[in-house]
């Protein structure tokens, strides 16, 4: 009778022990996810917020009077080289799942577009102008889709400014 209850206090050990294991392992994992979740949203809200602030910009400065066509092309770049957009699209390409980064890549080139066209001579509200930032917004908008998606936030029912 002795090894039996020596066995069965041993297996119960073991079981407890397994289960504690389990259990932390679960724990740490929650907790994994939950970090990973939480660089996601910073990385999405720094792409995001560079897109924002990099069109406002783009438009800002198309819309002033330069000295020369060189000179407006010269603060566009500027404009676009200092806005962060390249680092937060790095960010975006080591961290984001594919199609979220392939949807930040489609934003990213459709300003490149925009400033392109500003740079050869569109006019600020142009037919021409106005085409771009339509296909920006409907970039922007199946980009943050996508993110809420892979956020687990579900989508908006309205739309909202772009």
């Amino acid at each position: 009778m002795n090894w039996l209850s020596l066995l069965s206090t041993l297996a119960g050990a073991a079981i407890g022990i397994v289960a504690t294991l389990i259990a932390d392992r679960n724990r740490w994992k929650r907790e994994d996810d939950k970090e990973a979740l939480r660089l996601r949203l910073d990385v999405y809200t720094q792409y995001t917020t560079a897109v924002k602030l990099l069109g406002e910009t783009l438009r800002a400065l198309a819309s002033r009077e330069h000295p020369s066509d060189d000179e407006r092309a010269l603060a566009l770049r500027e404009a676009f080289r200092e806005s962060g957009i390249a680092i937060a699209s790095e960010r975006m390409w080591l961290i984001a799942p594919e199609p979220v980064v392939k949807a930040s890549d489609d934003v990213f080139h459709c300003l490149r577009r925009i400033r392109d066209g500003y740079i050869d001579g569109t006019a600020v509200r142009s037919a021409a102008d106005h085409t771009r930032w339509e296909e920006r917004g409907k970039a922007a908008a199946t980009m943050r889709r996508l993110m809420r998606e892979d956020l687990g936030v579900g989508p908006l029912t309205e739309r909202h400014g772009t």
